[in-house]
């Protein structure tokens, strides 16, 4: 008698290609990490039409030294960012009085904790951006809670500030990161790509408490300037036309009366031609009424609190 072939189940999803998957093993993954309710206040402080969260990652040196590589030459270009950029960019920041925030990687923060403690004298945030640039998709989940715990410890060991707030590096999210990041009881996160504006994120399915502050990669300086000398990445944007890409996003968000948050690399935007776009940014954002530049923990505890969390 012929035997009817079983349909295909969850457990045998990891042999089958993804357009054999049975729906709840696509509809598991998806619902794993999503975008709970918008955290978009009716209005920002002082009624301020606009919120400006500016923000840098201080990857420095760790952007080689995770993949192994013990380069000097690519070692150096990360150290421009320490030794060049990032005092550029906290004087242009004092300049028009803004404060910021600087997600730094814990090996960065031994390396240069003098720089971090003036980050934080200066009254900017630190947030969390991994032990040393690790990508959290590769790690073990054991791994990944124990390396970003620790980065905490050594961030609140060397400011004197414990971080409420985390940007993975290149934003780089595993399944297991939103869990570690409740489990520490953190506000914010800062990876993920879902929405404009702030919103809750959800763990299969339910609220966290945890708010998101969106990134993208049209607003980060990353994608237009970074170079790879044995690679195929090149830069291929002029600086004014990475200004003009950022001051079309201010401009957009300035006219859903949202939030603008920018994401650069000290060891990028630390160089001459391109602190200009910074500065350029800046006027012209000084140029609109209504704008409030916060620190990425006062928009999440902003939003939080409009919303009644």
């Amino acid at each position: 008698m012929p035997t009817t072939k079983k349909p295909a189940t969850a457990s045998d999803a990891k042999a089958l290609e993804p357009w054999q998957w049975p729906e709840e093993k696509w509809r598991g993954i998806v619902n794993k990490i999503r975008a709970g309710r918008s955290l978009k206040p009716k209005v920002w402080p002082n009624g301020a039409r606009c919120a400006v969260a500016l923000s840098f990652d201080s990857d420095h040196e760790t952007t080689t030294l995770r993949f192994g590589d013990t380069s000097p030459g690519r070692l150096s270009a990360g150290e421009y960012g320490a030794r060049v950029g990032v005092p550029r960019i906290l004087a242009l920041l004092a300049k028009y009085d803004i404060k910021a925030t600087f997600f730094v990687p814990a090996v960065t923060a031994l390396l240069h904790p003098d720089e971090q403690k003036r980050v934080i004298a200066a009254g900017h945030e630190i947030g969390i951006h991994s032990w040393i640039h690790e990508f959290n998709s590769t790690l073990p989940p054991k791994d990944e809670r124990e390396l970003q715990m620790r980065a905490a410890d050594v961030l609140e060991k060397t400011t004197g500030v414990r971080p409420v707030g985390i940007r993975t590096p290149s934003w780089d999210f595993s399944t297991e990161t939103l869990a570690i990041t409740r489990e520490m009881g953190l506000l914010y996160d800062s990876s993920l790509m879902a929405d404009d504006e702030p919103y809750e994120l959800l763990e299969d399915g339910k609220p966290t408490g945890i708010v998101e502050l969106p990134v993208e990669w049209i607003r980060d300086d990353a994608p237009y300037f970074m170079m790879e000398r044995m690679g195929s990445s090149r830069p291929y944007t002029p600086p004014s036309g990475v200004f003009d890409i950022f001051k079309r996003e201010f401009d957009g968000a300035y006219a859903s009366g949202g939030l603008y948050l920018l994401t650069m690399h000290p060891h990028i935007t630390g160089h001459s031609s391109r602190i200009r776009i910074l500065e350029d940014l800046i006027q012209h954002i000084r140029g609109h009424a209504g704008i409030w530049f916060a620190r990425h923990d006062e928009v999440a505890h902003y939003c939080k609190r409009e919303a009644g969390m």
